[in-house]
């Protein structure tokens, strides 16, 4: 059987990742998913920026559990966008297309 590659490879996890998904290694395609998991089933996503959580919509809400993943993101992009949510408190949002930042943040 061919080694996985790419998305498919599992990548060690930082620790805050690590205890909020309960495992050490897992492929980027798994982390995003399981994040995905935690917001849907605890109706995490709004369509206001900073808005109440209400299931649905393209930002992310930002509980105390998914607070300890997201403070560890710092990241400049190719094109030299910013994304920084080491200050972002309880109750804020992020843009969902911000996720892949978050994971890669989270990863060793």
């Amino acid at each position: 059987m061919a080694e996985p590659k790419g998305l498919s490879k599992p990548v060690k996890l930082k620790s805050d990742l690590a205890s909020f998904l309960g495992a050490t290694e897992l492929p980027r395609t798994e982390i995003t998913q399981k994040l995905w998991e935690y917001i849907k089933s605890n109706k995490l996503q709004t369509k206001t920026e900073n808005g109440k959580p209400e299931n649905a919509g393209k930002f992310i809400v930002a509980d105390a559990k998914l607070l300890t993943v997201f403070k560890n993101t710092n990241s400049t992009s190719k094109t030299g966008k910013v994304t920084d949510f080491r200050n972002l408190k309880e109750g804020e949002t992020i843009n969902m297309m911000q996720m892949a930042s978050v994971v890669g943040a989270n990863i060793e």
